[in-house]
């Protein structure tokens, strides 16, 4: 099936699908105004940048069929919803470059006279050859302007690619005319390099404008990644393998250790701990238990849990985040909507320029041939090389410069809109912080803090967990002998425990300790001081006794600080938008010197709030 379909009401479904062939605003307002008679249609919203159309229909057997044949109809190819963000996904970044490659080496011949003349050399191709090397560039490269301007011609509007097509081909055929009919031969001037040249630079401009404008195929991806297939629990409690497309609300899955959850729902049975970086960003895993939720596409950690599903499909968290990544993705540049809205009534006014310069030119008197030449004339300088070229430049040097400094800029509306900026709004982890835990302190109440970090280390040493790999790295780095370990098990949410040097070492939480009958009260002012710092605390016994504790944090960044002064010396404010805890976050706004904080907001919320 080739497009996506998701119900939004009994009566109504909205439909996905890709458009192919669009080139400008101008192909966006057709698409959605053919769209829009289909019979049923409520609404159509037509995406340049992701080259797709989602449509709001009334539900029908050939509802489908209907709507690809009206994209169709309207002189575009309706395809896949996901195929445009498929194919970029594994394209280079030159692709799509070897037409505006084969222009430029057909081109530069017809220019190379007005190089080489301020160097005092005189040459020029013969007529022939010139007819030779611009003629593919007309009708073979520059096909794309003309079906682009009869596509515009049928719909009763003219746009940037109509415009194109009429000046080069006038260029064109005046220079053929000169040649052949004008009786100076070898010796006439001749425009076939204009015409060349403009078809070069607007595929160019085209060219620079996709790079600018493509959805980032990696983030989208990303969102989309999720498990393929899901273990359901049969009436009589066998598992089966379904496809996830399958599923549906009250299904009860097994969800086994290191997998994606398949859909959102509660934990039914059993206890785990999740990675749900993909929807909060949060680094360190989150237990889970009885009745706990669980989002589709987080991953699971160590345990085996039995769940039931509460949102399948369209309906998932995972589906929402997709669908506001492609949103959001999907902006144009409101000064490039101009140069589209601009060339609708440009064209025609141009042509009528071009008209008036030839009667009145040649009411004048100048004669037929030098008329003609001043109407194409009007037409060859009227084609929007600026238009086209300009924009989509600027929007590449400006995307180009924020990458180079480690800006990431989403679309060219971002880059039009930053002047007028006067808040900047920041994410946690991975932005402001290095998106790991890392040992931040280390508290001894019996024994030296080496000790402490060699026992908890070599229980650790093995360790899937963030918070495990981060106190075997801290040892690693103070250069600590860390001893053999052996017995080690993992109790899941609590700790690790394990015999190190003929002494049971215990390593988790301090309720945990407390369980065992080990006594923390020593520590519980450094813990309760360390915590309010947003620090995670782990503590340390051995043989019954607790020996200290380990304060560990996502680090800030050492740059962060510095970043937000200068952004507060230009007069912008500043706000922290994280889905971690309001603790955490307020410990890393003051840190940063944030002036405010938005926390425990998830992907949806983040963009409500901006």
């Amino acid at each position: 099936m080739n497009t996506a379909a998701a119900t939004t009401s009994p009566d109504l479904c909205t439909l996905d699908l890709g458009v192919g062939g669009m080139t400008c605003a101008s192909c966006v307002a057709r698409v959605e105004k053919a769209l829009k008679k289909v019979p049923g249609v409520q609404d159509a919203a037509v995406n340049l940048a992701t080259e797709s159309a989602r449509v709001t229909v009334a539900a029908g057997d050939d509802v489908e069929a209907r709507v690809r044949r009206a994209v169709r109809d309207a002189g575009y190819e309706p395809r896949a919803a996901a195929a445009a963000i498929d194919d970029a996904a594994g394209a280079s970044p030159w692709a799509g470059f070897a037409p505006v490659g084969t222009g430029l080496l057909l081109s530069l011949p017809l220019v190379a006279p007005m190089l080489l003349m301020p160097l005092g050399v005189r040459w020029m191709a013969p007529p022939w050859l010139q007819f030779l090397l611009a003629t593919p560039v007309q009708f073979w490269l520059g096909a794309r302007f003309y079906r682009a301007g009869w596509h515009a011609l049928k719909a009763g509007t003219g746009n940037m690619d109509l415009l194109v097509a009429v000046g080069t081909s006038a260029a064109w055929a005046l220079s053929m005319y000169l040649w052949l009919f004008s009786g100076h031969g070898a010796h006439a001037h001749l425009y076939f390099e204009s015409s060349a040249v403009v078809v070069t630079l607007v595929l160019l401009g085209k060219w620079l404008e996709a790079r600018a404008e493509a959805p980032d195929p990696a983030a989208i991806r990303a969102a989309r990644a999720a498990a393929e297939l899901a273990h359901l629990i049969d009436w009589d409690g066998q598992e089966k393998d379904i496809p996830v497309d399958e599923l549906r609300a009250g299904d009860r899955l097994a969800v086994r250790p290191g997998e994606r959850v398949p859909a959102d729902g509660r934990v039914s049975e059993g206890s785990t701990q999740v990675d749900e970086a993909m929807l909060t960003g949060e680094p360190l895993p989150v237990a889970k238990g009885t009745g706990d939720a669980l989002t589709g596409g987080s991953i699971n950690g160590d345990g085996r849990v039995l769940m039931e599903v509460t949102a399948a499909g369209s309906e998932s968290v995972l589906a929402h985040i997709i669908r506001l990544v492609e949103d959001a993705q999907a902006a144009k540049a409101p000064v490039q909507r101009l140069v589209d809205q601009v060339s609708a009534v440009f064209v025609p006014a141009v042509l009528g320029i071009a008209l008036l310069t030839f009667v009145g030119w040649w009411l004048a008197g100048v004669g037929l041939e030098t008329a003609i030449i001043r109407a194409v004339a009007v037409l060859v300088i009227a084609c929007p090389c600026a238009l086209g070229l300009a924009t989509p430049t600027a929007l590449m040097v400006g995307s180009g410069l924020g990458a180079e400094h480690g800006i990431l800029i989403r679309d060219g509306a971002a880059i039009q809109t930053m002047g007028q900026a006067r808040q900047v709004v920041f994410d946690k982890t991975g932005t402001l912080t290095l998106g790991r835990p890392e040992v931040m302190q280390v508290v001894a109440a019996r024994g030296s803090q080496e000790e402490l970090v060699r026992l908890a280390a070599a229980v650790e040493w093995g360790s899937e967990h963030p918070l495990g790999r981060a106190v075997a790295a801290y040892a690693e780095r103070r250069a600590l002998t860390v001893p053999e370990v052996s017995g080690v098990t993992a109790e899941r949410g609590r700790g690790m425990r394990g015999r190190v040097e003929g002494r049971e070492v215990l390593v988790g939480s301090a309720r945990w300790l407390q369980e065992v009958g080990v006594d923390t009260s020593l520590l519980e002012a450094s813990a309760d001081e360390l915590e309010a710092q947003a620090m995670t605390v782990v503590h340390v016994a051995a043989d019954g006794q607790a020996l200290g504790l380990l304060a560990l944090a996502d680090p800030i960044k050492p740059e962060a600080r510095e970043v937000v002064q200068a952004l507060a010396s230009l007069g912008l404010q500043t706000t922290l938008l994280t889905g971690d805890n309001e603790r955490t976050a307020a410990a890393i706004a003051r840190q940063a010197g944030i002036d405010h904080v938005l926390a425990g907001v998830l992907p949806a919320g983040k963009v409500a709030e901006v």
